[in-house]
């Protein structure tokens, strides 16, 4: 028996879905804004790419360190006051880069110890949000919601670099105080969610087991590992974002305006495509289209590799784009839609890391590569691993290729 529908667009109807869109567009800007001025300013500083590959060090590292124990307390705790907790420390810590801005005195470390607080408020953030989206709408629109939830961030993905870098020019203390504004609102509209989940009458003890508890669950469900490993390893082997400055600068010659057109490109792909599934969301054979998509993906990096027209690249890129977020769409149905609401938390705490692990390893993965044998071949030689990733998942992981809807019938 079939679920009933409902118009996609009746999501927004639901006034704790707007509250929650309207704070995930802010945290989106904030984030893209935060990162364009922490990069030109600690470039300014130092003139040193070893400074900036450490200030990646210094967001993800808490991630990483930190993931069980906000799985854990996003699944003990309410998670609306866990993510506004954590959004109002991100404003504080946006506050303390203004400061430093306007009165620092040249020294690095306190840049790196404030984006430490900025991830490890993002560690716990993340889970809470992404656990506690599933609970604000009926579950025939989920398929939706996670559309519209990826477009608004998408969409603060192509603007936030534009605006931080426009705000920048005036200063980055502008750029850091705005970025403080848009965390504290977006900690007030998680507060204002009206949806109380029910009172934890008993805390499971804080144990091994229990942190573990996600990393179990999804050990033990392969069609959940299935769909996370093989975003995390396509994306791993197949990005080629880190590399868009030299296919700028030597394959197409055309300078810092093309390399922006080209930065926008898989974000403007992934807009289309999230906005076309919030209307038409899949209905049929939900795992084979994830492992179609990231074999389009691969196709499109070898095109882009191999090409030489800005037109041609930008499509490309395009693609990559519109093929990502099929993959994106799915796997985060499966992870927040199939997960017992008990342990959304902590499966979603492991999923931030591993995605958060591709793209950062990603990136080194492809910088390195192209050391050793040139940006063009990395960038081929990414896509066509990517193919096999995809031919290869489909037989690893049988449950995945078979699954035909986004969420169990019943």
């Amino acid at each position: 028996m079939t679920e009933p529908s409902a118009p996609r667009w009746s999501v927004f109807r639901n006034g704790d879905f707007r509250l929650y869109g309207a704070a995930r567009f802010l945290t989106g800007l904030a984030f893209q804004m935060q990162a364009v001025a922490v990069g030109w300013f600690v470039y300014d500083l130092t003139h040193s790419a070893l400074a900036l590959g450490l200030v990646g060090l210094a967001s993800f590292l808490p991630a990483m360190l930190s993931a069980l124990v906000a799985g854990h307390v996003a699944d003990t705790y309410d998670r609306r006051r866990v993510a506004s907790l954590a959004y109002a420390t991100l404003a504080a810590a946006e506050l303390g880069l203004l400061v430093f801005a306007h009165y620092g005195t040249g020294a690095i470390w306190p840049i790196y110890a404030l984006v430490v607080v900025i991830g490890t408020g993002r560690a716990f953030a993340n889970p809470a949000l992404q656990a506690l989206l599933p609970t604000l709408v009926p579950r025939a629109l989920f398929g939706s919601a996670i559309a519209w939830n990826a477009s608004l961030w998408q969409s603060a993905s192509i603007l936030g670099p534009a605006l931080g870098g426009l705000l920048y020019v005036l200063g980055p203390a502008v750029v850091f105080g705005t970025a403080a504004f848009s965390f504290a609102l977006a900690s007030a509209l998680i507060a204002a969610i009206r949806f109380r989940p029910a009172p934890v009458t008993e805390r499971p003890p804080v144990t091994w087991a229990t942190l573990s508890a996600g990393l179990t669950y999804i050990r033990d469900h392969p069609v959940v590992l299935g769909a996370i490993s093989l975003d995390l390893v396509a994306v791993l082997l197949g990005g080629a974002t880190a590399l868009l400055p030299i296919f700028a600068a030597e394959v197409l010659h055309v300078g810092p305006l093309g390399l922006g057109a080209l930065r926008s490109m898989p974000a403007a792909g992934a807009v289309l495509v999230a906005v076309y599934l919030a209307y038409r969301p899949l209905q049929r054979h939900a795992g084979l289209r994830m492992l179609q998509a990231v074999g389009v993906f691969g196709l499109a990096t070898i095109g882009f590799g191999l090409s030489t027209s800005l037109p041609l690249s930008m499509a490309c890129l395009f693609v990559t784009g519109a093929a990502d977020m099929i993959s994106v769409y799915v796997r985060q149905t499966f992870v927040q839609g199939e997960t017992p609401d008990a342990m959304r938390g902590r499966v979603s705490a492991v999923n931030t890391v591993f995605i958060g692990a591709s793209n950062e390893l990603g990136e080194f993965e492809s910088g390195t590569l192209a050391a050793l044998i040139g940006a063009v071949p990395a960038v081929v030689l990414g896509g066509l691993a990517t193919l096999l990733v995809a031919a290869a998942w489909g037989r690893i992981f049988p449950a995945l290729r078979a699954r035909d809807r986004l969420l169990p019938v019943g």
